[in-house]
């Protein structure tokens, strides 16, 4: 029933992300940004002086400073989606997603400017201290003061049905999924333990609302991202001379044929990627990690002191640039140029070695069996930090190649089969999860089969390090295992708490603040569940996906009606700006 489910959710999921919202989505930003007269620009001149309090000195209604509002929307957006979404887009589209992540950061500035201008414009400021705002706001707001208060009620509810989706799944499932993976594999702790210790620190920050959401947001974001920054730009300049080969392949595996764009090949660990799953792929995890288009980030923004509403829209155009087109990218950079994402094998064992045997009371469903694993190689073993003499650790997750049916997204027939080691008191075996195939499968490999570690999300930036770093860590433990084990710990708590203020608000919007305990309640237990055994990668990332594109489904639209206002408002703007209007410190 479960996988019925989420084979439905999905086939929904596709549906969300065809070409026709992506379509749709570059429109928009390029019609904003053609309108606005290039807001990117603006967002990188003007809007940084006002993040560094040269006009902190307006008044108006509100909680928070610009840096602040800046830093709690950055603390939802810089989170997994950096570390774990541009792995598993590279993962599974190759290196060409990052150039669609690129699109997207940049277009997706202006998209940024737009939405939190709306949502400044359409504010509710009836109690100054704690403004309220949001897409759900502009509609109903925008639309009654056009007479059409139904519509905007019914717009809004839609929303905010979607923005609850979104918050339990990609704000927060995703980024607990991603933390309980890290640390079970750098410590072998217990995924559901890291799920408890994660939902307990939530809900200690969450418990003091905005003020202490954007207080704690102002000195973690900058901490965590400078510290991670570092990291990859040292990898960055010892991989100095291979940076502009990745910058071409990235280019080569990601721009259309007519511009000389190929397919990612299959080679390594990496089993293919076809132009269009790349694009599809880095489209919807720079979508998922800026989260432009999606009217989030409008929520904590609203909640800024200013006078001003396009001023904080500028603010705002920075996200995409610093989430996107900064942290994912060196991300994306640390990846390639390691080659961890076409890794070679770690062991290799002759075809015969491994035997299919049909899976009981299940039809077309095989069993893998290997009695003996071998050695890693000494390569292999320096990168991962064992000690002398071990060669394989309790918990490892392996896989090797079959073929299987052609796949589009891939453009081969090549499939994984995982499995997971134990330690035994014979030495370590293995155990492979069940395939489906109508007949017996074949091996990729016809003389020996390659056993391939499997990092996923997270895990494959981690092993990045790694190889990097090999032979560098501390107490069997490299250095990539520490470094993302402890900024994932940090950027999933900040994105899960500003997340859970964002379904908050519209959770008040619906019924009042009274339903508030009972939403911290489920949100906390889904922070739990996503940490269960029987919660994989798949399963979270079609999650994640499916409620990031039901949440700019319903958002577009409002985006649609009310960008009018929010362009006319920064033209004004600009114009008062350069008339010397407005003081700065």
């Amino acid at each position: 029933m479960i996988e019925s489910f989420m084979s439905l959710i999905a086939d929904i999921g596709n549906v969300l992300f065809h070409e026709y919202m992506i379509y749709v989505l570059l429109a928009m930003g390029v019609s904003f940004t053609l309108f606005s007269g290039f807001s990117q620009y603006f967002a990188l001149t003007h809007g940084v002086n006002v993040v560094r309090g040269k006009y902190d000195t307006e008044g108006g209604e509100g909680a928070i400073s610009h840096f602040q509002a800046l830093s709690a929307a950055l603390s939802a957006t810089v989170g997994l989606g950096n570390i774990g979404g541009v792995a598993m887009a590279i993962y599974t589209g190759g290196p060409g997603a990052v150039l669609w992540m690129w699109v997207i950061g940049i277009v997706g500035m202006a998209i940024k400017h737009v939405e939190v201008t709306q949502s400044l414009l359409f504010r509710d400021v009836s109690d100054p201290d704690n403004p309220a705002g949001g897409p759900m706001f502009v509609a109903k707001k925008g639309l009654r003061n056009m007479g059409f208060g139904t519509i905007g009620m019914a717009l809004g509810g839609i929303f905010v049905v979607t923005l609850l989706i979104s918050a339990t799944t990609g704000g927060n499932m995703f980024q607990a999924w991603n933390v309980a993976e890290s640390t079970y594999d750098a410590f072998k702790i217990p995924r559901p333990v890291s799920g408890i210790v994660l939902a307990l620190l939530s809900a200690f920050v969450l418990v003091g609302g905005i003020k202490r959401i954007g207080s704690v947001a102002g000195k973690l974001v900058p901490f965590m991202c400078g510290i991670y920054l570092l990291a990859g730009l040292s990898v960055v300049l010892m991989y100095l001379g291979d940076i502009p080969a990745m910058f071409a392949l990235i280019w080569k595996h990601g721009a259309p044929e007519f511009l000389g764009g190929e397919p990612a090949a299959a080679t390594g660990a990496f089993i293919g990627g076809s132009l269009g799953y790349a694009m599809q792929r880095g489209i919807e995890r720079a979508l998922f990690s800026s989260e432009a288009g999606q009217g989030s980030a409008p929520i904590a923004h609203s909640a800024v002191q200013t006078k001003e509403p396009v001023r904080e829209g500028v603010v705002a155009g920075l996200e995409p640039f610093i989430d996107t087109l900064v942290v994912c990218t060196i991300t994306a950079l640390v990846i390639l140029s390691t080659g961890a994402w076409n890794r070679d094998a770690e062991a290799t064992v002759p075809s015969d070695a491994i035997t299919f045997a049909a899976a009981p009371e299940t039809e077309n469903s095989w069993v893998a069996t290997l009695d003996t694993l071998p050695e890693r190689t000494e390569a292999a073993r320096e990168i991962l930090n064992l000690e002398e003499g071990q060669s394989w650790r309790d918990g490892d997750e392996i896989f090797f190649l079959i073929r299987t049916e052609a796949s589009e997204n891939t453009g081969t027939d090549l499939a994984r089969v995982s499995g997971t080691v134990r330690m035994g008191d014979d030495g370590p075996n293995v155990s492979f999860n069940p395939v489906t195939a109508a007949a017996v499968p074949l091996f990729a490999e016809e003389a020996e089969v390659g056993l391939h570690g499997s990092y996923e999300g997270a895990a494959l930036t981690a092993h990045a390090f790694d190889r990097a770093f090999a032979g560098v860590g501390i107490g069997g433990l490299g250095v990539g295992q520490l470094l993302v084990t402890f900024s994932a710990w940090l950027f999933a708590l900040s994105t899960i708490i500003s997340w859970c203020y964002y379904g908050e608000s519209g959770i008040v919007w619906l019924g009042g603040r009274k339903l508030v305990p009972f939403y911290r309640l489920l949100y906390s237990g889904l922070v739990l569940l996503a940490t269960m055994p029987f919660i994989g990668v798949s399963e979270i990332d079609t999650l994640s996906v499916f409620g990031n594109g039901m949440m700019i489904w319903g958002n577009i639209p409002i985006m649609l009606i009310f960008a009018p206002y929010a362009l006319r408002a920064f033209a004004d703007y600009k114009r008062r700006l350069r008339a010397g209007e407005f003081d700065s410190n």
